[in-house]
């Protein structure tokens, strides 16, 4: 058995997106950090979807630790920095379906996502992005081991003690498992918690030749929307579950053809059936639904599908004493409103800040770790009872809309608050103004707005008050609702929640029109800071998100976003600091890496 000699700041086990972006800003602040990878990248993984506070959580962290690449995934502005292989994101687009009839193209919303000031989002090709930021972890100086399991952990009061799989032993003053569910702490601390609401399994495959929705159905004018289905993330949705078409070729400047395909249902509704293989189980399902069947029946599976059993869990603790479960390993929902990849950043983002203060104080404590655990888990656990809330209106059309606002709002307080703590950094220079999410104890949605929270509790408490029968037998529940239309559950409920939406006089009114058949969210900047009307004095919801700012400073830094994140001046500059290297190529932007990256396992770490 050989050892290594160096005694490394913090250890990370995987190279994901979340593990190598915590191990990229600590590298950058000067913490050794070693980094074990069981696979090799390139490799697969899903989660693909990119959204509005995940982006600006990327642009924050780049902003606080000193690591500007961390937002080239926050936009499509940024192409010309990780290439054309991921596709781009105008919108989150949802078709509802009922078993054995063609889509309605009325039953169709559209949550578009604005161009101004960042751009739109990306479909990240995870094996691209997740290569890209761990050879950045190790630009900036961690240690990597590719092609290196780890076989033990051994937490002693002075240090963490590490085995590999072919025995080769580290130390480390902490450990952070970003391994995912099969995460090894978890295992030996017993520490997993299937106590949630959302019951889900998933059938998934990356595909070539999935054209758009468009033309195998609706077109895009025949529903009504802004975008077509094909330049965003495409839900189908049904009672019991919905399927997931993210395309990586919707641009002109796609490399890449492939298409990530996935269906998620309630077991309880939609239980596994015994003798079919993953694509026989699909394609029988699919067929159910003649719409979602013709969209996707020229497909081909360019890898062997996965299918899963129930996927949800989260942790009964994320942090002990010299250690930390991130992203996956923490916990897992559903992949519904894209919330995985926004859970993992806004924990980095903690953890992050209180690993370096701990290099400082040596206090690793799980006292010290606390606030991690605490976001990690109030997140999860938000996103648990909106997924499941979800999966309920799927019943209903109309009841899916009102429910989605819910969502929809909730998302865009989120991002202002997110936002604001960028705008107030721009204006002050207090670095504090960064800390979001312990300045304002976040959850997921709402930014920390008690009126919202008020309100998303109210439809939470209603779409829990309908009977739970009525969800797993929509034939019958769809007879019982048309047999009494004005005094069936169902109608009452949704009038209900018509009713909160209407005593809230905050909300914006592009939100508040899609109770009115509008199918998709006016991404104007106009109609959602209309409030400007009232007097801002009076307005709790501007004082809570504008009101470290003057109306002048906020159109500013708008503006100076839209230049600095244009197309042009990202693209402007790229191109500045390759001339640069190509003169001087000694003169990099950032020090020169401690370490290099390691595919097999070896005795002695370098650096």
């Amino acid at each position: 058995m050989t050892s290594s000699q160096t005694l490394y700041d913090v250890a990370i086990i995987g190279t994901g997106m979340g593990g190598s972006i915590l191990g990229t800003i600590l590298a950058r602040q000067g913490l050794n950090v070693v980094m074990f990878e069981a696979a090799c990248h390139p490799k697969f993984a899903i989660g693909e979807s990119m959204i509005l506070e995940s982006s600006e959580a990327l642009r924050l962290m780049a902003i606080q630790y000193d690591v500007p690449e961390l937002a080239y995934f926050s936009s499509e502005n940024y192409r010309a920095y990780v290439g054309n292989s991921h596709g781009v994101k105008r919108h989150f687009g949802f078709m509802h379906h009922q078993a054995n009839h063609p889509h309605d193209p009325n039953h169709v919303l559209q949550a578009v996502i604005p161009r101004e000031p960042y751009g739109h989002e990306l479909h990240l090709y995870r094996q691209d992005s997740d290569y890209y930021f761990m050879s950045l972890a190790i630009r900036y100086g961690a240690t990597v081991f590719q092609k290196t399991g780890i076989e033990a952990v051994d937490i002693a009061d002075d240090c963490v003690n590490i085995t590999t799989q072919k025995g080769t032993q580290f130390q480390a003053q902490y450990i952070v498992d970003a391994g995912g569910f099969r995460s090894l702490l978890a295992q030996k601390y017993d520490l997993r918690d299937y106590n949630l609401q959302v019951h889900s399994r998933s059938i998934f495959t990356h595909m070539i030749d999935v054209p758009s929705v468009h033309h195998a159905g609706p077109s895009q004018e025949e529903q009504g929307v802004l975008h077509s289905m094909f330049e965003g993330t495409l839900h189908h949705i049904f009672p019991g579950g919905w399927l997931w078409v993210i395309p990586f070729n919707n641009h002109k400047d796609s490399t890449n053809p492939l298409c990530s395909v996935g269906l998620m249902l309630d077991p309880r509704q939609h239980p596994k059936p015994e003798g079919l293989s993953a694509q026989e189980e699909f394609d029988q399902f699919v067929q159910k639904y003649p719409s979602i069947h013709e969209h996707l029946k020229e497909g081909k599976p360019v890898r062997d599908w996965v299918s899963t059993g129930r996927i949800q869990y989260s942790s009964k603790r994320v942090v002990g004493d010299r250690f930390c479960l991130l992203g996956h390993a923490a916990g897992f929902i559903d992949p519904l409103f894209s919330r995985g990849l926004y859970i993992t950043f806004a924990s980095i983002t903690v953890l992050a800040q209180k690993l370096i203060d701990a290099h400082q104080t040596q206090d690793y404590s799980r006292q010290a770790f606390l606030s991690v655990e605490d976001l990690t888990l109030k997140f999860l656990h938000t996103n648990d009872r909106l997924v499941a809330n979800a999966y309920r209106s799927f019943q209903d059309h109309r009841l899916w809309t009102l429910y989605a606002i819910n969502w929809i709002l909730g998302a865009y307080l989120e991002l202002l608050k997110l936002g604001e703590g960028r705008a107030v950094y721009e204006k002050t220079g207090d670095p504090a103004s960064l800390k979001v999410y312990e300045n304002y104890h976040l959850s997921m949605l709402g930014g920390g707005f008690e009126p919202y929270e008020r309100l998303h509790d109210d439809i939470n408490r209603l779409m829990e008050s309908l009977d739970p029968h009525q969800e797993f037998d929509f034939d019958a529940a769809a007879n019982s609702f048309a047999a009494n239309q004005n005094g069936s559950q169902l109608e009452v409920t949704l009038n209900a929640i018509r009713e909160r939406y209407n005593e809230a006089q905050w909300i914006p009114p592009s939100i508040k029109n899609l109770m009115l058949d509008k199918k998709y969210l006016d991404p104007r900047l106009r109609n959602f800071l209309r409030v400007w009307k009232q007097r801002h004095s009076e307005n709790a919801y501007w004082q809570y998100f504008f009101g470290h700012l003057s109306t002048r400073s906020l159109l500013w830094h708008l503006l100076k976003d839209k230049w600095r994140y244009s197309a042009h001046q990202l693209t402007r500059t790229k191109l500045q600091n390759f001339r640069q290297l190509e003169r001087f190529p000694s003169n990099l932007t950032v020090p020169p890496p401690r370490a290099s990256v390691v595919v097999q396992d070896v005795s002695v770490a370098s650096g």
